[in-house]
């Protein structure tokens, strides 16, 4: 005798495979600087497709419940909803208004800073993906999503999250460093914006701008994690009034993730559970 559905299996599956890709995505967020700008493509491709995955399963489970345990057809799937999380949380938020669902953590994310993860992910997952492909080959859509990102998302939170005091380091660090290096070493880089980094000072600048803006870019991409994930939790019980046994415990499986800052600022690594 089979004990789980079908449709319960492929719940947990999505799941699951979801949970990882926030997980690894949130890690390596942290890990991306100008030096090493391929983990800034893994986590926005890591991101970009956790955020859809995990939008499009809270959606799902709002037309669950509004159509007597039926789910979408694939052409509600494709037209109504789509790739565009942007898009996705705009209709979450429609959601959490008509079930008068009251969040514990955040209600929306209306943030700037949120809402510049959101846009920066969304347009990564509808093309920005192929920005360096695109530029070669002439396409019509060129934006660098890593230069997005540092205009969106890092400087703003620089400016507004670190202190005055650590920014006063971080410029006398580099200008100590430049002294020291200057006669004995260059320095070719680019930038996250892609401007090129020649001198040894800018250089050092920008890896204590990075060390100090790091943990403040990985607590607000996971407050984004955490909205998604309180919501689906709010639909889980909903969905088990009308049909207990099609719907896993969404909670178990990304419960990591629903903490309060004080516990996600301690934590480095997401991709282990």
């Amino acid at each position: 005798m089979q004990l789980l559905s079908a449709t319960f299996t492929a719940l947990l599956k999505e799941a699951q495979f979801t949970r990882e890709m926030l997980g690894s995505g949130a890690t390596q967020i942290r890990n991306a600087n100008y030096a090493s700008k391929g983990v800034y493509f893994q986590a926005f491709t890591s991101l970009s497709t956790g955020l859809e995955r995990i939008g499009k399963l809270c959606l799902m489970l709002d037309f669950y419940i509004g159509h007597d345990g039926e789910f979408p057809d694939s052409d509600y799937m494709k037209y109504e909803i789509g790739h565009k999380i942007a898009v996705i949380y705009g209709k979450s938020t429609s959601i959490i208004v008509e079930r008068t669902i009251s969040m514990n953590f955040l209600q929306n994310l209306n943030d700037p800073i949120h809402q510049a993860i959101l846009s920066v992910l969304s347009e990564f997952a509808l093309g920005d993906r192929y920005s360096n492909i695109n530029l070669l080959v002439g396409s019509g859509r060129q934006n660098d999503p890593i230069a997005l990102w540092f205009n969106q998302v890092d400087q703003p939170l620089y400016e507004t999250r670190v202190a005055k005091r650590k920014k006063g380091r971080i410029q006398e660090n580099s200008r100590a460093v430049a002294s020291i290096l200057n006669q004995h070493a260059r320095v070719l880089h680019t930038s996250e914006t892609g401007a090129e980094i020649t001198d040894i000072e800018e250089a050092s600048h920008m890896t204590g701008m990075y060390e100090a803006v790091a943990p403040y870019r990985q607590l607000y991409v996971l407050q984004v994690i955490r909205y998604w994930v309180e919501f689906l939790s709010s639909l889980q019980y909903e969905a088990m009034k009308t049909r207990n046994e099609d719907i896993p415990f969404f909670t178990e499986i990304f419960a990591p993730f629903y903490n309060d800052d004080s516990y996600i600022r301690t934590r480095k690594t997401w991709d282990k559970f």
